[in-house]
């Protein structure tokens, strides 16, 4: 049994009484940001730089301010340009894949193809699914 306070879930509970009946339930939820900020901490404190900046890149808030300052985050082993080109070249790989590939399919549709002739919404989602 843990008495720590220095953890990363919290209670939640409700009840509910009447004149006869009485009712009530609780649980605890995880909170996976924190254990992901305490993971990235106990690694960079033991000198795993690279992976304490991948456990936070998990996060896609994280992963579009890395992307947006120019230092893309780790992709399996490979930083900086490398890592630039293999997220690109895996995009279903990265944790804002969603976001990522509806902004592109609406940037893209309606566009001109080298042939000159309009891009399709499922051309540009086969683009964006290829690294292209």
């Amino acid at each position: 049994m843990s008495y720590s306070q220095d953890l990363c879930t919290v209670g939640r509970s409700g009840a509910f009484q009447g004149q006869v009946f009485g009712l009530s339930a609780g649980r605890t939820v995880r909170d996976e940001n924190c254990e992901r900020l305490k993971l990235s901490k106990y690694l960079y404190d033991t000198g795993m730089k690279v992976a304490a900046v991948s456990v936070l890149c998990l996060d896609p808030r994280v992963f579009k301010a890395m992307q947006m300052a120019g230092t893309p985050c780790p992709y399996e082993g490979k930083i900086g340009e490398e890592a630039k080109v293999a997220w690109a070249a895996n995009p279903k790989d990265r944790p804002d894949y969603k976001e990522a590939k509806a902004t592109y399919i609406s940037r893209c549709a309606g566009t001109l193809n080298k042939s000159g002739t309009k891009k399709s919404r499922m051309t540009c989602r086969r683009e964006f699914d290829s690294g292209n």
